[in-house]
């Protein structure tokens, strides 16, 4: 049981199901994902598949930091970091569950869909987790392979990168800032003390931070209304307007939290953004799928 609970931590579930969430909602919002005969069948390899490539990413980044996650209190526990999994254990086991993951999205998919997931997978794992300690762009890239679970639902759908699928991953792109640097500002002091940059000032939670996040807030108002204006949602009047005033209430909730962080600059108020960007990701999918017919 301590071995499979290790491998949990290793996967970090929560972080994942939360990834993968976001390309199952963007697949079932394709119109291809009505074209399979099983869909929920779909949905769970879907969600298979990704589970393992981001699992995979997630422990090849335990295994590159594990020096400096054995030095902070809130990740000194996981496995390769105290010593309860070996380097070599740790590196076995990401690339069988990567494997196994980009050949489920391939071969029950297409490769277009194993392929970006590959991609996101190299990207953070081999690009982002270095690169935090060198600059707060870092911030940035990370935000890309973010953001192409989205990107992924969209291929296993409709086998292409239509205008659909990058407004998703856009929407997704933008969500990241101020839900990561709300992360950031409240464990501060854990990642300052190991070299970390990941806020967009040189001198930690500032202002210009919490601006910034307020900035990236306004930015997700036209992305997430995006999918009425180009056709990606079909909606029956009543739905539609629903949909759109969950997505209205949920980007000035967003935005609304920004500002109290600007306005009292403290932990209190960026855990409260971290908490709140985690709610309205959803809120703003299952809206967004509440308006497909």
């Amino acid at each position: 049981m301590k071995k499979i609970k290790d491998y949990l931590l290793l996967i970090k579930p929560s972080l994942s199901i939360m990834v993968v969430f976001s390309s199952v909602m963007s697949f079932a919002l394709t119109k291809g994902s009505e074209s399979y005969v099983s869909f929920w069948k779909m949905i769970f390899l879907l969600f298979a598949g990704g589970m393992l490539v981001t699992g995979s990413a997630n422990a090849i980044n335990q295994v590159v930091e594990k020096d400096t996650d054995a030095r902070m209190k809130r990740t000194s526990r996981r496995p390769v970091a105290a010593g309860r999994m070996s380097v070599t254990e740790g590196w076995a086991f990401a690339i069988i569950t990567g494997a196994l993951g980009v050949f489920i999205l391939g071969n029950y998919f297409n490769w277009l869909t194993a392929g970006l997931a590959a991609f996101s997978l190299f990207l953070y794992a081999f690009i982002y987790t270095p690169l935090k300690k060198v600059n707060s762009i870092a911030v940035l890239v990370g935000a890309v392979p973010g953001a192409l679970p989205c990107l992924i639902g969209w291929a296993a759908g409709d086998n292409n990168l239509a205008v659909g699928g990058w407004v998703l991953f856009a929407f997704q792109f933008f969500w990241q800032f101020p839900h990561f640097w709300a992360i950031a500002w409240v464990s501060h002091k854990d990642y300052s003390s190991v070299g970390f940059k990941l806020l967009p000032a040189d001198q930690g939670p500032t202002k210009f931070t919490a601006m910034q996040a307020i900035m990236y807030s306004v930015l997700m108002i036209p992305v997430t209304i995006a999918p009425y204006y180009i056709g990606m949602c079909n909606y029956h009047f009543t739905q539609g307007i629903i949909s759109l005033v969950l997505i209205g209430l949920a980007n000035l909730f967003m935005i609304g939290r920004c500002v109290t962080l600007y306005r009292k600059m403290d932990v209190g108020s960026a855990r409260k953004v971290m908490f709140g960007s985690y709610m309205y990701l959803p809120v703003v999918m299952l809206a967004l799928l509440l308006s497909k017919t």
